[in-house]
């Protein structure tokens, strides 16, 4: 390996490997606006009503954990929390039922952040670069640019979805390439076919490359020719799927990660992982995905409030994009900045902008009484803009 993992640590820095702010990692396991009526949500639009802001703009899942989840993170507080974690064995164990796959397939992760950031350490190089779409998540690309290790960026096509052919080219000589399906912050998917054909491409082109499937995203997902990769991991060694609890499982707070793959990439990854899982994310997180009927009504709320935002929208003249995750891209036809400040006036935080699509806003799907509050603001903000543009103000 080219870097040792205290250069890893050193390059990346502390903040780099895992430290959030508070607030970012608070569970809002909550109805924020739970009982509101027609009367409060206009108080609420006139500036008049006093609450928390709703933050849409961070992709959690403000449910929160399910009781199973949360059952089993109580049963280990107490004399079991004075013990250090054996760091996975029972998680990695249940990972490895829930896809009947084996243990040793499955490396555990403080999120799948860490697992990642750790595996752009083991496979790039300043001599072999990591292949990224543009706009995606953006924290493999910036870890590759702390370790001054070169990027090769390709922007998605005029459908906001990767472009696997783009991508497949600039894969040559690679060292890793980053796909991220669905991709955050478009939320477009592709095909469980195209995915496979665009694996084989790279690794008959480029053996020697590693190919990180990100998942994050997965349990939304409604499209139909969409499958999970983790097949092509068990068939490819230089092929691996990474998840999270952090999505539908609503533990953005617990931080626990996972990839999937063959033992000899796991091992090759584990290294340069900086963290330490605890007792109480690991009990909840075994108990989460074996939750099955939890995870399934989580789906479906975000999806009913997601199909309702994006139709507000649309009767607003702005486009989103095709998501499959628990976010959407809208196009609001102006700098999204400007649209999210204004948003944020009123009490509603949306994502950061996504260069080069600065005209896109990124909202988090968040609970139903919080997205009957936030489309409200939503509808004001652009109708406010659409009669000032009018007006010639």
């Amino acid at each position: 390996m080219s870097l040792s993992r205290r250069a890893f640590v050193h390059a990346v820095g502390v903040g780099g490997v895992g430290l959030l702010s508070s607030e970012v990692i608070a569970a809002r396991g909550r109805e924020a606006f739970a009982g509101l009526d027609a009367g409060t949500i206009g108080a609420v639009l006139q500036g008049t009503a006093k609450r928390d802001l709703i933050k849409l703009n961070a992709n959690e899942n403000p449910y929160g954990p399910g009781p199973s989840a949360l059952d089993a993170a109580r049963g280990v507080l107490g004399p079991k929390s004075g013990r250090y974690p054996a760091n996975g064995p029972g998680l990695a164990g249940a990972i490895a039922r829930n896809f009947n796959i084996e243990p040793a397939n499955v490396l555990v992760g403080t999120g799948s952040g860490e697992v990642i950031q750790a595996a752009v350490a083991a496979f790039t190089s300043p001599t072999r670069h990591l292949v990224v779409a543009s706009p995606t998540w953006e924290d493999p690309g910036r870890t590759a640019q702390r370790l001054k290790h070169p990027v090769k960026i390709v922007p998605v096509d005029a459908a906001l979805k990767m472009d696997l052919s783009g991508m497949a080219a600039a894969a040559k000589g690679a060292g890793l390439v980053f796909l991220c399906n669905p991709n955050n912050p478009t939320g477009t998917v592709h095909s469980i076919a195209n995915v496979t054909k665009f694996v084989e491409q790279v690794l008959a082109s480029s053996p020697e490359t590693t190919i990180l499937l990100d998942e994050a995203y997965y349990d939304f997902v409604v499209d139909p020719s969409y499958a999970t990769a983790v097949p092509l991991a068990m068939k490819y060694p230089r092929v691996f799927v990474t998840r999270t609890f952090s999505k539908v499982h609503g533990m953005a707070g617990l931080r626990v990660g996972y990839a999937i793959g063959h033992p000899d990439t796991l091992k090759a990854i584990a290294p340069f992982k900086t963290g330490s899982t605890n007792v109480v994310s690991l009990a909840a997180a075994a108990a989460s995905i074996q939750d099955t009927a939890h995870i399934a009504k989580q789906r479906d709320q975000i999806r009913t409030s997601l199909e309702a935002t994006v139709r507000t929208f649309a009767d607003l003249g702005c486009k989103a994009s095709d998501s499959q995750g628990n976010f959407i891209l809208v196009d609001v036809k102006r700098p999204a900045k400007e649209f999210r400040d204004a948003c944020e006036k009123m009490g509603v935080a949306i994502g950061r902008d996504f260069p080069p699509l600065t005209n896109y806003a990124r909202i988090t799907i968040g609970t139903a009484d919080e997205m009957r509050v936030a489309n409200e603001v939503f509808k004001k903000v652009l109708s406010t803009a659409r009669a000032t543009t009018a007006s010639g103000a």
